[in-house]
């Protein structure tokens, strides 16, 4: 029997898919209304435990749990400077919102859902230990992806922009100031998820404006429409030394690999392929991850617990959480250094906005950008909180420390899930003793103030924080950190 999709309490109706068939979800209702526990809350209770293992691709509600009662309302961290320092100017680097597979994902889940088509009718199929047979399950179930999708930005996702603007315009209510809307200056990369999420964070701000007024069209707002700038925002493209010795690289991924073929995942194989009634030899990792990731897919996107999310449980999605952490560790973070170095005029440039702020704070003029939004990618965050320094573990990610790993610090799902930010807020702060004048900066991750990697302290003198990372500032440049060696010595050494 298929089963229907339920409903999460989660969003608005408009998000939610038209698969639902009334006479198998009666039957599965009062199945669980008999063992005294609502469908609702019994499917909401799994999907939940799963939830914050998807990686990069879990809800941001997921990684803040705290939105979920009112996702507009602000969240002001108790941590968060008041009182003598006023707010002179805000960085902001964003994560585009939910969005659709990729094209290769689908293909894959395409290539999953074909081998279940295929499997011999007639052919007896034992039963789940619930009653059901999860392997017909999913071969009956829609399968609605498309390759037009291809990472396109989801409606959640507009939602997503236009709720982190509101909460980010009351809780800075002097910078996201009506006077300052015209100096909003948006930045963002290239691939359309990334501009639709900056025109969806301005649809937002209009409505905090304007409420109840529909928003004109984004090349019509005062502060005109993001700028394209995928030096900044994709630098990762543009990094020679990155795209030869980790991207186009073959054993850059070493342990990436390796794990795929260890016995953490080939537990997983094997019960999957029990479970779905397929040969053990028909399925591989890179199947494995996508039917686990199309469960996330189908959650963020509708708001759905499809049968995707019955194959695996809480020990599964560990270690398939792990095989995406090893991916990002190794090409975005701590795994190679030009992974981080590549993230160096991003980085500078962040500085060079709020030195300007200081600048013209000091000569009592008006600060020309107070607020400043760039929108990216977890490819453009991930390298620059590792070139800062944080979430780095004592011991590298590898393909045989799963185990030894169970609480690391790296995990992309808590660092860089949907919509996702990091905040960088210049203060100017006046000391009542001797009212002397100075700057601080404090940073937020997710909204929540992020303790300073050298010290842990949440506030920093912006002279401080700047001498800090130095080197950074005055000796990373990009050119050179970007070059390729003559010879071809390509990064081997695991």
């Amino acid at each position: 029997m298929l089963r229907a999709p339920t409903r999460l309490h989660r969003g608005p109706s408009r998000l939610f898919g038209p698969h639902v068939i009334p006479a198998a979800a009666l039957a599965v209702a009062l199945l669980s209304s008999l063992s005294g526990c609502s469908l609702l809350e019994r499917e909401d209770s799994v999907v939940s435990a799963l939830s914050s293992y998807f990686g990069t691709k879990t809800r941001y509600e997921d990684a803040n749990p705290g939105l979920l009662p009112d996702p507009e309302a602000p969240r002001r961290d108790p941590e968060l400077l008041e009182d003598t320092c006023t707010p002179v100017q805000l960085v902001a680097l964003i994560r585009h919102g939910t969005r659709y597979p990729t094209a290769k994902q689908i293909r894959k889940l395409r290539q999953l859902h074909d081998l279940l088509q295929t499997r011999r009718p007639g052919e007896h199929r034992p039963a789940a230990a619930d009653g059901r047979n999860l392997g017909a399950a999913l071969a009956d179930w829609p399968l609605w992806y498309a390759d037009w999708m291809d990472g396109q930005l989801v409606e959640k996702g507009r939602q997503d922009m236009r709720q982190l603007a509101l909460r980010l315009a009351s809780l800075f209510p002097a910078l996201f100031s009506r006077e300052n809307y015209g100096r909003l200056r948006l930045i963002t990369s290239s691939k359309h998820r990334c501009v639709d999420s900056g025109a969806a964070f301005l649809q937002g701000l209009w409505q905090h404006y304007h409420p109840g007024l529909p928003p004109p069209d984004v090349a019509d707002m005062e502060c005109g429409p993001p700028r394209i700038n995928d030096k900044l925002m994709r630098f990762f493209d543009h990094c020679e030394k990155f795209l030869t010795e980790v991207e186009k690289n073959a054993t850059a991924l070493y342990h990436v690999e390796a794990f795929k073929t260890g016995p953490e995942m080939q537990k997983i194989l094997n019960k999957v392929a029990a479970t779905l009634q397929v040969p053990v030899n028909n399925l591989n990792a890179d199947l494995i991850q996508v039917a686990f990731f199309t469960c996330s897919f189908d959650l963020a996107i509708k708001g759905i617990k499809s049968p995707w999310c019955d194959v695996f449980d809480i020990d599964d999605a560990k270690v398939l959480e792990y095989l995406n952490d090893l991916k990002q560790y190794w090409k975005r973070g701590y795994g190679y250094t030009i992974n981080s170095r590549s993230s160096c005029t991003l980085f500078q440039e962040i500085f060079q906005h709020m030195d300007k702020a200081v600048e013209q704070k000091q000569r009592s003029q008006p600060v020309s950008s107070p607020v400043i939004l760039q929108f990216g990618h977890a490819e453009t965050l991930l390298p620059l909180l590792s070139l800062m320094g944080y979430f780095k573990d004592k011991e590298p990610l590898t393909a045989f420390n799963y185990k030894e790993q169970m609480h690391r610090k790296f995990r992309s799902g808590h660092i860089v899930p949907y919509a996702s930010n990091l905040i960088f807020v210049l203060y100017h702060c006046k000391n009542a003793k001797n009212t002397k004048e100075e700057f601080q900066v404090q940073m937020l991750l997710n909204e929540k103030v992020l303790p300073l990697a050298h010290s842990q302290e949440t506030v920093s003198l912006y002279e401080d924080l700047k001498n800090h990372y130095k080197d950074i500032l005055q000796s990373c440049h990009t050119t050179e950190e970007c070059e390729s060696p003559k010879v071809n010595n390509t990064s081997d050494e695991l």
